[in-house]
């Protein structure tokens, strides 16, 4: 490969202004050189004459994990601009897994990260045990974007307790065993470590995942293993027992960075998360490498009362989980459970995706032509023209239609205004896309398009070069991943050509083309000309390439 892109304006990726009318020769793969009027006689040319170029988006938390094995495209991401994936975030990953767990660790897949158990059992390629034979087998099969791995503690813990890792704390040797695997898991290239603590992260029948029945010692004792390999990111979703002052306690005791996600804003507690990305500031002050993961999309989710994800985070719903269908509708019929999760509601709580705002839910479509007239309309102003409670008015309407009304919830993050404040907090790192996950629930794979269209040329809220920055030099930066994310020379050829007074990403459609024939959302592209990834051509204008090729590489050695 050897090709030139003319008369591009450029965004380097280092926060730096852009360079106009500039050339990016590429060859053998990689940025040869960076200049105007570069000369290149035998390079193939392309005219980016009105358009800008940016290095490609790095992905920094993503749950490809399961798809990669059916799905090396890792669809739809990589024509939305992403070149690099980093999966396993949460800790909710398929390696290590024994055959014998297999079963349990799809369907805890299926409730916590709202994945088709269907596709899941038809599609997931189980070539491996291990979590080095896990990554072998992708470098053998090969991926269109870059990927980088996380150890997952959640399927750690599982292969080495079995049942009981969502029953109990784990015992010094089973520990010992865990951290073998953890380093282990770092020698054969792992960029850190991942977990949860979030109660809403449930697995199966609304059993907690694996990872929130470890105590302090274990946690301090897995993220120390990683550490001894030198290098390494510890990632969590935190729970209200993992506060800041815990977490930059074990980033001394460790003396590696931390990534704590997710922090979303919540319009019934208005300061919270900017309140936590000044303690997370505060911490950094003090030479204790922190960073308050944050999201560039609202949390809006599509579901219905068969799989109410954002619910189930309320005590009074998990019960629910564990019920058959039968079982299901009688409970939500009766008058204690209503009014149990009503008072729930009304409570303080410190984390929890739903906060009884009914004027955020809207029903979505129905089931039964006779409702049809309820959709599009907000629960709030049904239920105030029935005169009734947002939540029997929930539950009535999903009841008459067997469940199968879907309803958007809009749950998190729709202040722009505080948003806008968390996106260029100096302690924030951009990501959250969850891409790969909550396929049925939303999709917010093209986040990086979102930045560049919504946030920054048209609300202003920042630079276009500060964009950029955080979508790419940035994000490499924290996560230790090298050559790449910046347009300079001898750096990965993974690039992203757009115009810039378009880049958005379109509008949410469902489609059916994973295993089993189950359907996801997806998004397409608005106004990007070409991705480039180690200096192939994965995308143009009207998307994916025919015959997508497998230009990635596995990222097995990051910086220290």
């Amino acid at each position: 490969m050897n090709f030139i892109i003319r008369n591009a304006e450029v965004f380097d990726g280092t926060g730096s202004d852009a360079q106009a009318n500039t050339d990016v020769w590429v060859r053998d793969g990689q940025i040869a050189a960076v200049g105007p009027e570069i000369d290149a006689p035998d390079a193939e040319v392309i005219d980016a004459t009105g358009l800008s170029l940016m290095p490609g988006i790095i992905d920094t938390h993503t749950h490809f994990d399961a798809q990669v094995t059916w799905d090396p495209t890792v669809r739809p991401s990589p024509a939305l601009g992403v070149t690099t994936v980093v999966m396993g975030n949460c800790g909710f990953t398929i390696a290590p897994c024994k055959e014998a767990d297999r079963e349990i660790v799809m369907k805890n897949l299926t409730q916590v990260e709202g994945m088709s158990l269907d596709a899941l059992r038809d599609g997931i390629d189980w070539g491996f045990e291990t979590f080095p034979d896990y990554v072998a087998m992708l470098a053998k099969k090969g991926t269109v974007p870059n990927v980088a791995c996380f150890l997952g503690h959640s399927s750690i813990r599982t292969y080495v307790m079995g049942a009981a890792a969502t029953e109990r704390a784990a015992t010094p040797d089973e520990v010992k065993q865990m951290c073998d695997i953890v380093e282990a898991g770092m020698a054969a290239g792992a960029i850190g470590f991942a977990t949860s603590t979030a109660p809403q992260h449930n697995g199966w029948g609304g059993v907690p995942m694996p990872s929130r029945l470890a105590d302090d010692n274990e946690l301090l004792a897995l993220v120390s293993a990683m550490a001894k390999s030198g290098r390494g990111i510890f990632m969590l979703t935190k729970g209200n027992r993992t506060d800041v002052p815990y977490l930059e306690e074990l980033a001394s005791k460790t003396g590696r960075p931390i990534m704590i996600a997710a922090l979303l804003h919540n319009s019934t507690n208005p300061t919270g998360t900017l309140d936590e990305l000044a303690k997370i500031a505060d911490a950094r002050a003090r030479g204790h490498e922190l960073w308050g993961q944050v999201s560039c999309c609202p949390l809006t989710m599509d579901f219905t009362l068969n799989s109410a994800y954002p619910l189930e985070g309320l005590n009074a719903w998990q019960p629910l989980m564990k019920l058959d269908a039968a079982e299901l509708r009688k409970s939500l019929a009766d008058p204690a459970l209503r009014q149990a999760i009503r008072d729930e509601l009304a409570a303080p709580a410190g984390v929890r995706l739903f906060n009884g705002e009914w004027d955020k839910i809207e029903v979505t479509e129905t089931a039964q032509d006779e409702n049809r007239h309820l959709e599009h309309r907000t629960l709030a102003d049904i239920a105030a023209d029935q005169n009734a409670d947002p939540l029997d008015a929930l539950l009535d309407i999903a009841l008459s239609e067997d469940l199968e009304t879907i309803f958007t919830a809009v749950l998190l993050n729709s202040d722009e205004d505080a948003v806008g404040k968390m996106l260029t907090h100096p302690a924030a790192s951009l990501g959250l896309s969850d891409a790969g996950a909550h396929l049925t629930f939303f999709c917010d794979a093209g986040f990086g398009l979102r930045l560049l269209g919504h946030w920054s040329r048209d609300l202003g809220k920042m630079s276009m070069t500060n964009a950029v920055h955080e979508l790419t030099g940035k994000a490499a930066q924290i996560f230790g991943i090298q050559g790449r994310g910046l347009i300079k020379a001898d750096f990965a050829a993974d690039l992203m050509l757009f115009d810039s007074k378009s880049i958005n990403r379109g509008q949410k459609k469902r489609i059916f083309d994973l295993p089993a024939n189950a359907h996801r959302l997806t998004t397409d592209a608005v106004g990007v000309h070409g991705v480039w990834i180690n200096g192939e051509r994965v995308a143009d204008a009207s998307g994916l390439m025919n015959d997508t090729p497998k230009a990635g590489q596995l990222l097995t050695e990051f910086a220290a």
